[in-house]
């Protein structure tokens, strides 16, 4: 709460504007009022504010016009002051306006030029228009709540706000409100106690108005003396709930009737203070206004004549209950029902629909469970047809709400009817609309959903949603550590801001008790308490969970959790795969898991841990255990390199707040901490984080930043700053293929890749775009640099926020194809000092040497198009350092040997060339790689030496042999086969190829049908090595060379990695 108007980290500026927002109930109206109270205590914001005022929007709605002496006066807190001297320091004013977005209303301010005096009386809105958009008080400092995000519909004056979203209680904030709400103390522990053991319950209260909800039920349950029972799974069973224990009889069924009436009247004008007149209308009369507040259903509004419902889910929920009431006694008219749609889409927009808690409520209300409970409450004739017909107008409105979002999934959420939720979610999947990555709006390119789970209730709605999606496989819980590019089933990939509590696991392992289509469950890198791994296997044992696999990769198990894991095994579950790697499991763990492995009941096909640390006997227990069962594979994939944790890639030192989970375990002892690498990592805050091939072809790549930081990717140049966790797709591009249709070709020079970048660009604070323009030599002016944006509408052109030597850097950018230009002056033309590399490749057929040598600008779209190139004539490439001096575009440079070798051309020119161009290079007669090689480039005009290296035989590296080369300290018996099983069955792609190739030499047709009959390429590995037990070593020779023939580079990584090639 002191942080509100702290000054921003990057402009060091004081807002002047910040906005609570969050969802119904979540506690803004409590936060604010917590704001004015802790400042009139001293505790908050003395030094900053010299008044603070307070305003409920509900209220001030009520008056037509107000002087701003007036509205100030109007906060009954308010110091004795003259007004002049409140007003002579603006700087020192706060105004804090609850609700913003409640009343009917559009604040426009009034012409800046026609400013009224304080005492001067003027419209409300125009009078709050005109406090926000600065014409009057222009220093004066406001703090909103709202539930819409979008509010420039309401406020055109909007500025540049600070957002805060709030989440609602914490876990001893809500224990902390039930201690306050009963006075007992014995009645508040009972509480506790019951919201404890309920973990849909205890979620559901993280919403403060739901804690309310919950205890007042309690609190009717002891005062009528039943047993406390509370087993309701939805806000909208709950309210039912509250309704049943709260009303006396069915003696007021007309005037709550007249109730909901009232309530729907509100919510289709925005309205939620009444008159007494209001409810006369209503037909509701002193005496039942009187029960209705003794109830707690009414309150009267305290310094006003005025009445409003007790919270304004409440309201909302009467509102929900008249349109079902409605739609039932007159079937056929329903403008009252379209009229309350309508107006909700109106305050929400239709984007934001099904954030309307009305919306949800009549989702929840059509539950068949929830309908019965109505019947009782209004006895009367329901139309099943009726019904129905209703639920299928509120699912086309799903249908066309574009894209998925999480109040979509709060709304299915409450209605609870599985039919009717798997027919939304697999119809809305087949029209949905692809739409950029964005980490809060889901989306399903190549199969991944990305979602945030804010809190405990939307974890447990959307886990509970996507079981019904059929085509959804896998479910991914996201952590600030390693990623897994293991399935390629479709999944959802589910993200937090904030760590997993015990309580967040028993939420989302309830929800997989039935697990629907789910049919595997990623972990990796969340650590899980003894608790959290004890409600895990609860899950796993349970008859309704069908998960298959399951990854657990650093997650912090040890020895003491196998226990656990050994109960799953015992019992007769679906598991068939279970990743353990990166966790201290020790022998003694790994003893437990091999009794369950040898249970009959045990279905479990694949176990991967870490075998490194295991000793000689705990290893011959595994090796026996496959012998045993032959269809049970023992592995181990991962051999990560371990980092120093207290220091960057820089060797800077860390800050304590950014200590990453790696670092944490660490210090407890673990051994292996970092995923694999690769050379296209981004380094961050904690460590590496995966690029994850999106599509190959198109060079289309995704990179999950998990928290807010600086990531860098030494590999691709590209570096962001982001503010919170974010998904970011980043696709090669060429510059032929955009700059060729625009009139700079002539006047501009390449000067860096091209981006098309995807993201949330409100999470990305800073993008530095790489160039390969030298700036020491003080020859370009920066000035010159431009950045070029690639738009349907055309080109643009931005100037960036400061050139640096490498990175021209934008600053809130936005993202479209982007890349770094510079302006040309004719008088200097192409004559530009650039960073460049060299590249060297050689042929894998080590007889007849040819060398091809590449001179290029330091982009790295070229390098990849070239590797990509001359892979496909089985070149590859030599890593030698690059030229250390500033070269020039458009000069010549000769190639020359140490040997009289034949070089054609032995001129080369630097020039940049697109990618998918054809790459002027250098080609080098060797023959015979006997002895080393001197290679140098010169440039033509003064013969100056500016690049050399020295090729070693040792450098290249022959093709695979034909037969595997045994390892001296190998066993004899053990072939390259058994050796590298793991890895060919997870990375041979070609399976058909190689078993015509094995027909009738290996595999009889019986044999070769059964592997082409599986599904997928690593099931047909399987299958194919399911037989390798009757293979003899010839076989195996035969297998092995079919191998070498149809995947050399997968043999020759193999044979590298286990350092079986000798030159």
């Amino acid at each position: 709460m002191e942080d509100l108007f702290n000054p921003n980290l990057d402009t060091q500026e004081e807002p002047q504007l910040v906005i609570l927002e969050g969802a119904a109930g979540i506690g803004k109206s409590t936060l604010a009022r917590q704001v004015r109270r802790a400042w009139g205590k001293g505790q908050l914001y003395r030094d900053r504010f010299q008044h603070v005022f307070y305003f409920n929007c509900r209220e001030l709605a009520q008056c037509k016009q107000l002087s701003l002496a007036e509205l100030i006066a109007k906060d009954q807190a308010v110091s004795s002051a003259p007004i002049r001297q409140i007003l002579s320091h603006p700087e020192k004013l706060l105004f804090i306006l609850d609700g913003i977005d409640e009343p009917a209303w559009v604040l426009e301010m009034q012409n800046p030029e026609f400013c009224l005096h304080w005492s001067q009386p003027q419209p409300v809105p125009m009078l709050l228009g005109s406090l926000l958009g600065k014409s009057i008080l222009p220093g004066a400092s406001l703090l909103l709540t709202t539930r819409i995000t979008d509010l420039r519909k309401f406020i055109p004056s909007l500025g540049q706000p600070r957002w805060v979203e709030v989440l609602g209680f914490s876990k001893s904030g809500r224990k902390k409100y039930i201690y306050k709400y009963f006075t007992k103390k014995r009645e508040a522990i009972a509480a506790v106690s019951l919201v404890k053991s309920n973990p849909v319950l205890s979620a559901l209260c993280v919403v403060p108005w739901v804690s309310w909800l919950v205890c007042t039920c309690l609190k009717q349950q002891m005062k009528q003396g039943i047993d406390l029972s509370l087993t309701s799974q939805t806000t909208t069973a709950l309210c039912l709930k509250y309704l049943s224990l709260t009303l006396p009889g069915h003696s007021l069924e007309t005037q709550l009737r007249r109730l909901c009436s009232l309530a729907a009247e509100g919510i289709f004008r925005k309205r939620t203070l009444f008159s007494e007149r209001d409810l006369q209308i209503q037909g509701l009369d002193n005496d039942v206004i009187t029960t209705f507040l003794k109830m707690g259903v009414l309150q009267k509004q305290p310094r006003s004549l005025y009445y409003s419902f007790a919270h304004l889910c409440l309201q909302e929920f009467f509102a929900a209950m008249s349109c079902i009431l409605y739609f039932n006694e007159n079937t056929s008219d329903h403008t009252e029902f379209y009229s309350i749609v309508q107006a909700l889409k109106e305050g929400y927009g239709r984007h934001d629909l099904f954030e309307a808690p009305t919306m949800r409520f009549l989702f929840g209300l059509l539950s068949e469970k929830e309908m019965r409970k109505i019947w009782n409450i209004f006895p009367c004739k329901w139309s099943r047809e009726t019904m129905l017909h209703l639920q299928r107008y509120i699912q086309k409105e799903a249908l066309l709400h574009q894209p998925y979002s999480l109040g979509l999934l709060h709304c299915l959420y409450e209605i609870q009817d599985k039919d009717f939720v798997a027919e939304v979610m697999n119809n809305y999947q087949e029209t949905r609309v692809h739409t950029p990555v964005d980490m809060e709006h889901p989306e399903f390119q190549t199969g991944v959903m990305y979602m945030v789970v804010q809190t405990d209730v939307d974890l447990m709605v959307v886990t509970f949603c996507i079981k019904f999606c059929c085509r959804v496989k896998r479910l991914q819980m996201n952590a600030s550590g390693q990623q897994r590019k293991i399935s390629k089933s479709p999944k959802i990939v589910l993200s937090r801001w904030t760590p997993m509590t015990n309580a967040s696991w028993q939420v989302l392992f309830s929800m997989l008790e039935f697990t629907g289509s789910l049919e595997e469950l990623d972990l990796s890198g969340n650590p899980l308490s003894n608790s959290a791994l004890q409600s895990l296997c609860r899950t796993l044992r349970c008859p309704g969970c069908h998960l298959k696999t399951l990854w657990l990769l650093n997650c912090g198990l040890t020895s003491r959790h196998c226990e656990d894991l050994t109960s799953v095994l015992w019992a007769s579950s679906s598991l068939t795969e279970l990743d353990l790697q990166l966790n201290d499991l020790g022998d003694h763990g790994v003893r437990l898991l091999c009794e369950g492995l040898r249970n009959p009941a045990c279905n479990l096909r694949i176990l991967r841990l870490d075998q490194d640390p295991l000793s000689d006997q705990v290893m011959m227990e595994l090796r026996a255990l496959e012998a045993e069962n032959p269809q049970m594979l023992i592995s181990s994939t991962l051999n990560p390199p371990v980092m120093d944790p207290t220091k960057n890639m820089d060797g800077e030192e860390m800050g304590d707040s950014l200590t990453s989970f790696k670092q944490q375990r660490l210090q407890s002892g673990h051994k292996h901490m970092e995923p694999l690498g690769t050379e296209d990592d981004f380094w961050g805050p904690t460590g590496p984080v995966a690029t994850e091939v999106v599509d190959r072809e198109r060079n289309l790549y995704r990179v999950q930043f998990p928290v807010a930081g600086s990531y860098h990717c030494p590999n691709i140049g590209l570096r962001f700053v982001v503010t919170r966790a974010v998904t970011i797709k980043i696709e090669f591009c060429a510059w032929s293929q955009y700059l060729n249709e625009t009139p700079l070709l002539h006047s501009h020079m390449v000067a860096g890749p091209l981006f098309d970048i995807k993201a949330d660009q409100e999470a990305v604070a800073t993008v530095y775009l790489p160039h390969f323009v030298t700036l020491q030599e003080g020859q370009v002016d920066i000035s010159l640099f431009q950045v070029a944006h690639f738009q349907e509408h055309g080109m643009i052109l931005e100037t960036p926020a400061r050139v640096e030597q490498h990175y021209a850097v934008l600053e809130n950018p936005s993202f479209s194809p982007v890349g770094v230009l510079v302006r040309m002056i004719p008088a200097v033309g192409h004559f530009i000092p650039i960073t460049s590399i060299t590249l060297i490749y050689y042929p894998l057929n080590l007889k007849d040497v040819t060398l091809h040598l590449y001179l290029i600008p330091n982009d790295c779209t070229i390098r990849k198009a070239i590797d990509e190139e001359e892979m496909k004539f089985w070149f590859v490439r030599i890593h030698k350092p690059p030229p250390v001096d500033s070269l020039y575009i458009g000069s010549r440079y000769i190639v020359s040997a140490s040997k009289r070798l034949k070089i054609i051309p032995k001129e080369l020119e630097l020039c940049y060339r697109s990618p998918g161009e054809s790459q002027l290079f250098s080609e080098i007669h060797v023959g015979h790689m006997g002895s080393e090689i001197n290679l140098q480039i010169r440039d033509k005009k003064h013969r100056n030496l500016i690049w050399e290296a020295l090729v070693k035989p040792g450098d290249l590296s022959p093709a695979p042999p034909v037969t595997p080369v045994a390892h001296k300290d190998a066993p004899a018996s053990l072939h390259f086969l058994d050796q590298h099983r793991e890895q060919l069955v997870a990375r041979v792609t070609s399976v058909d190829p190689l078993l015509d190739k094995l027909h009738s030499l290996v595999l009889s047709e019986e044999e070769y049908e059964a592997v082409r009959a599986e599904a997928t390429t690593q099931d047909k590995m399987r299958k194919l090595f399911s037989f390798s037990r009757s293979w003899t070593r010839t076989c195996k020779d035969q297998v092995y060379q079919a191998l070498n023939e149809i995947h050399p580079h997968l043999i020759m990584d193999l044979l590298k990695k286990s350092r079986r090639v000798s030159v």
